[in-house]
């Protein structure tokens, strides 16, 4: 498997600390409940922070004989130690109001004595500190790598934040979690690198540099405490810990820690002997230790526990993925030779993904008798035999080759083709980038100015690596070569729980065969227009999905039954009150938006399906426009109930339909979009929302004329307004 030098950084990173990580996130969940509970407990008072050292120590006083010290902790609990009336040392919780007691230190339960213990040394002592402190900073190294990696994928950092394409679930978490947790991550990483170098004296030591001058320490004129311009002067809340003079000698006094310095203060007359302002490194050691453990903030210790949790998921999902991509990316084992093979498919990819429609491809060939041959972009090689070369190849980063193509050029210019070779391009990537399949237009431009090699077929970009558009290009470029190609299906993972559905009503099928059905959920379900139902059939049970319009509370299904169609010809057959099973997929990316002025539906066939349910239900405030293109007029009567129903009640503002073979002139859905250019460039410009559903065809022809349309008119791409999510699609 051949992956980018960060990617394998990362990877590398998280294996070689991977017990360690999984110890430090487990018991970092269990220790950030320790903060929480010790801030549960009621020793905080309201407002005493605000109460000044002399008020405090004027409240002591009245309870007490003699005040050896006090603290103020993080969580703002004020302890002080006394002598009690009855001569016994005590250290307890006090109301520094009233002076009373408050309540018993809090003793550390064993299970945190124990998680502490483990995620400090690992119970190694010294040797484990030193691996705690070696894992936070690879820690940290992995967040870096990931950082870049996601910067990288997104097409620079200015990009940071913006929509993440979904391949699978772990993939798409693994960066929202990242993004989302990555401060609090490099914070807990950081501060654990710093901790640990305390601990072992590597950073600079601070000691207090007090100078006083005990010969001349003046005892009058003598002040009550209370009189103490210092101590009226400071907080509870900037106080750590004052200690009281042991005796009423002139050498004795009052030595205070604050938040940012020290202060010796005389008993006497309240003046300050010595003030010694806190370095950069014991504020930092402070603050390590705070944000390291979430002492005194519930909110805080709360984020941490969420982060290790994360971490967790981290190792999960990054696992999974490596996997996930070594299955994909591995070749199946060539059949024949490539000075054999009359076919040869080599193919560039960053995650492995594409591998997995091209081993759909090499297998179909070999069913027809082909002789093929399929490999990486990097191993391009002399083919003797070769009559077609397919290339399927992703985009990486800006434009870039995915790193199993990063040979390719230079192979290309090297090696000598003895036979002329045709070829055609697939490019696979993502509308919501700039650089939509920019290396596959690069390796077309390549070979087409290669005197060995002569196009097919014009390159062909796939959206989010979209079966339905890599089964029609498939189609095409077989019809160019005189070759029937029937790709198998991918695999898809059959839920474990089904849903009964009831057949409410089924239309008659239409002059293009086109059909409605309805079907009732037979137990509560929950679903929107543009969610999709996932079919299995018996015969053949190969997932088949169908975008859902959503009336009232059932399903509305568009259909066009096909000669051969399994499941299209099964669904004709059902009549009322039938029963099917089925499951619903969620699609929240493709649901009506609620939060825009302006919505545009642009559909052909049966992709009207989810359109029927928005527009049956949805905000009268927003303006909706539905784009269809059908074969004529009589292909619309199905959906003219609806149709007029939303007009009439306001929920549709108009609709714009395309006949094909209505006249001589043949319109399709896109040519309407050209006569309406100012106003989609208008409504794009003031937020306003597209939706395309139905065939990739379609959809290409359409995103061509948009871009076009955003391009000439708003002078920004296409891509610009989907990654602000004003453009959704689901096509097939």
């Amino acid at each position: 498997m051949t992956i980018s030098i960060w990617r394998y950084s990362h990877l590398a990173l998280a294996i070689s600390s991977f017990s360690f990580i999984l110890i430090a996130s487990i018991t970092g969940i269990i220790l950030a409940f320790e903060p929480i509970s010790n801030q549960l407990k009621p020793y905080a008072i309201e407002h005493a922070q605000n109460q000044t050292i002399a008020q405090t120590i004027s409240v002591l006083k009245n309870h007490y004989d003699e005040i050896l010290s006090l603290e103020v902790d993080n969580n703002d609990f004020v302890s002080v130690s006394v002598i009690t009336t009855e001569g016994k040392n005590q250290t307890f919780y006090i109301n520094p109001l009233t002076g009373e007691k408050n309540g018993e230190i809090i003793e550390k339960a064993p299970i945190f004595k124990f998680a502490t213990n483990l995620h400090r040394s690992l119970f190694l002592k010294s040797m484990g500190r030193f691996f705690v402190g070696l894992i936070s900073f690879i820690l940290f190294l992995i967040a870096i790598t990931g950082v870049l990696l996601i910067i990288k994928r997104q097409q620079g950092i200015h990009r940071f934040f913006s929509k993440i394409i979904k391949e699978n679930f772990e993939q798409y978490y693994h960066i929202i979690i990242g993004r989302l947790t990555l401060l609090p991550i490099i914070i807990i990483a950081v501060t654990g690198v710093y901790l640990s170098l305390e601990k072992f004296s590597l950073l600079p030591s601070y000691t207090p540099d007090h100078h006083i001058d005990f010969e001349n320490i003046k005892t009058t004129p003598k002040q009550q405490l209370n009189d103490f311009i210092i101590f009226n002067e400071i907080t509870l809340k900037n106080v750590r810990v004052i200690e009281f003079p042991f005796s009423d000698d002139a050498e004795d006094h009052f030595y205070i820690k604050l938040s940012d310095k020290e202060l010796i203060i005389n008993q006497f007359t309240g003046d300050t002997l010595s003030a010694s302002e806190y370095p950069f490194v014991t504020l930092a050691s402070h603050w390590s230790l705070v944000l390291h453990t979430g002492q005194g903030s519930i909110v805080w210790s709360i984020i941490l526990g969420i982060v290790s949790c994360s971490i967790l998921f981290f190792i999960y999902s990054g696992f999974s993925m490596t996997l996930k991509r070594r299955k994909k990316s591995a070749t199946p084992k060539n059949k024949y030779h490539k000075d054999i093979a009359e076919y040869i498919i080599l193919v560039g990819s960053e995650t492995g993904t594409t591998f997995g429609l091209a081993k759909l491809l090499y297998n179909s060939l070999l069913k027809l008798g082909k002789t093929v041959f399929i490999s990486e972009l990097n191993k391009y090689s002399s083919y003797k035999e070769a009559k077609h070369l397919i290339v399927l190849t992703s985009t990486y980063g800006q434009g870039e080759s995915p790193i199993n193509a990063k040979k390719f050029e230079t192979l290309l210019r090297t090696i000598h083709q003895k036979k002329e070779i045709l070829f055609t391009v697939v490019g696979f990537g993502s509308l919501a980038y700039p650089d939509f399949c920019k290396y596959a237009i690069d390796v077309h431009k390549l070979l087409k100015s290669h005197p060995k090699f002569t196009p097919v077929l014009e390159v062909y970009k796939i959206n989010n690596q979209s079966y339905e558009a890599f089964r029609d290009w498939a189609s095409q470029w077989g019809k160019c070569i005189n070759v029937s190609i029937a790709l198998g299906q991918p695999y898809y993972m059959r839920p474990k729980k089904e849903v009964s559905f009831s057949v409410v009503y089924r239309s008659s099928i239409g002059i293009d065969d086109t059909f409605l059905l309805r079907l009732q959920p037979e137990k509560k379900v929950v679903f929107e227009s543009g969610d999709l139902l996932a079919f299995y059939p018996k015969s053949d049970p190969v997932e088949r999905l169908y975008s859902i319009g959503k009336i009232d509370t059932d399903i509305l299904l568009s259909i066009k039954k096909h000669e051969f169609g399994i499941c299209s010809t099964y669904f004709s057959q059902l009549i009322k009150n039938d029963c099917i099973t089925g499951s619903i997929k969620r699609n929240p990316d493709f649901h009506f938006p609620t939060n825009t002025s302006e919505v545009i539906m642009i559909a052909n066939g049966t992709g009207i399906a989810p359109f029927l349910g928005m527009i049956s239900k949805h905000n009268k405030n927003i303006k909706t426009y539905l784009f269809w293109g059908a074969r004529n007029q009589q292909s619309g009567e199905l959906y003219q109930e609806i149709i007029k129903s939303s007009i009439k009640n306001n929920h549709l503002t108009a609709f714009y339909p395309a006949y094909s073979r209505e006249s001589q002139e043949k319109i399709y859905v896109q040519d309407l979009l050209k006569r309406n250019t100012d106003f989609i460039a208008k409504a794009l410009d003031h937020k306003g929302v597209i939706l395309i559903c139905g065939s990739v065809i379609m959809q290409k022809e359409v995103i061509t004329i948009l871009d076009e349309i955003c391009e000439k008119i708003n002078h920004k791409p296409l891509s610009f307004y989907q990654n602000r999510g004003q453009l959704k699609m689901d096509c097939y």
